[in-house]
């Protein structure tokens, strides 16, 4: 929760990050730059899942979530803590993208490692379920994020926000830290990884995660992504950038304290719905359960958006943000059992790593830049989003027959838990 907290927060500030950080009077030009460090951010986060990912595979799962927090808070803190552009001029937006870095290399590790935790530490009937709570605690994240956001825009005047005040967050995202450092010294390692580390000390040849996946798992690398590409644009579209583009005055005009409270509002269903459908999932199958709400977001998005516009009131936007918040949750609630379950243990953190920070990479993350400059520079419909995130939905609904089938996991001698093969 913390560390997403910690990622999120950023684009929930971007437009008075943008007034502090890049000059020039044209805001809209501002809100670009801002974005597209934001989406710069995302550009190492393979990198992470690779090294982060192959470390968590070699080295364990709690040594690769415990550097990933540490990550993630270095990031934070360089963010809070730098001077703007009036003080220290082009330095200014330079600090900004070290801390974007950080964060998104760290966030390119956590993916593999949490999920692969989370997974191995459930009985198989319930790793949906116990899975689910990855993508719930990024909801909890996004309601750490829009209650900040919401106290600081209504306790403090535009100026002091402006000012200072973008920071009070940056800032209580620091209590990370001391959460990581705990982490380190309380949590014991799965007894899945420990088997496979048993089974690696008795083979001749270890062999290298990394070459290990893309040698053979490439099929599942690659319907994966396609599987992911859904869950990238849904959450950085509907969940992150939707309550800085409500405020807009060329789309809907909210101000920051409707939009906030809006997205506040929506991440509670989003956080129930979460561990429902993961739930739901364990007793249906993830691929139903994937193919069902893909096709509900193709289907529902674009009249979401035509309503808001036909009636642009907060009651509006709170009934629209938590629907789509709800729809989100039916997708990526699931997927991340579906996804770290086609991979085996020896190379799961590795695997799940690479194909949701691909996508995340390629279209979740430049989603608020490409989104801004689509409605700024070339006349696109304030419906764009809506069929960005229909487009993705599309190619999920024709990669989800092809994940792979699950079997009934044998149990593993070494360490009475069972191994997996090949599941979905």
């Amino acid at each position: 929760m913390l560390e997403w907290y910690d990622f999120t927060v950023y684009a929930l500030f971007a437009g008075y990050i943008a007034g502090n950080f890049f000059p020039g009077d044209d805001k809209n030009t501002r809100l670009l730059k801002t974005f597209l460090v934001f989406g710069l951010g995302f550009v190492v986060r393979p990198l992470g899942a690779v090294l982060i990912g192959n470390y968590g595979d070699r080295a364990g799962r709690k040594a690769a979530l415990t550097l990933t927090i540490l990550l993630m808070a270095a990031g934070t803190g360089i963010i809070a803590l730098s001077p703007t552009y009036a003080a220290i001029g082009i330095g200014a937006p330079l600090l900004l993208l070290l801390g974007r870095v950080l964060q998104g290399f760290s966030a390119g590790g956590e993916i593999g490692g949490a999920t692969a935790y989370l997974l191995e530490s459930a009985e198989p009937a319930q790793r949906g379920r116990v899975a689910s709570w990855l993508e719930a605690s990024m909801g909890m994240a996004n309601i750490l994020g829009a209650l900040a956001a919401f106290s600081v825009t209504a306790v403090l005047s535009t100026s002091e926000v402006q000012a200072w005040g973008w920071r009070i967050p940056f800032i209580f995202g620091l209590t990370i830290a001391p959460v990581g450092l705990y982490l380190r010294r309380s949590l014991d390692e799965t007894d899945a990884f420990q088997a496979e580390e048993r089974q690696r000390a008795h083979a001749a040849h270890a062999k290298a995660p990394l070459l290990e996946i893309f040698r053979s798992h490439g099929r599942s690398l690659f319907v994966g992504f396609c599987v992911a590409v859904l869950w990238a644009v849904a959450v950085y579209v509907l969940m992150i950038y939707l309550p800085t583009y409500v405020q807009r005055a060329d789309t809907f005009g909210f101000s920051a304290s409707q939009a906030f409270g809006a997205s506040l509002i929506g991440n509670i269903p989003f956080v129930i719905g979460c561990v429902w459908f993961g739930s739901w999932s364990d007793r249906i199958g993830r691929r139903r359960s994937l193919a069902l709400s893909a096709g509900l977001l193709f289907i529902a998005v674009l009249p979401l958006f035509l309503w808001l516009k036909a009636d642009p009131t907060l009651p509006t936007l709170i009934i629209v943000q938590a629907i789509v918040c709800l729809l989100v949750a039916s997708f990526v609630g699931v997927a991340p059992a579906a996804l770290s379950e086609i991979f085996p243990t020896g190379v799961r953190s590795t695997g799940t790593s690479l194909v949701y920070n691909g996508a995340f990479t390629l279209f979740g993350g430049f989603a608020p830049m490409i989104l801004t400059w689509l409605i700024q520079r070339s006349g696109g419909s304030i419906y764009s989003p809506a069929w960005y995130v229909m487009l993705a939905a599309g190619v999920a609904l024709i990669a989800i027959p092809f994940l792979g089938r699950r079997e009934s996991p044998a149990p593993a001698p070494a360490a009475g838990y069972p191994t997996v093969t090949s599941e979905s």
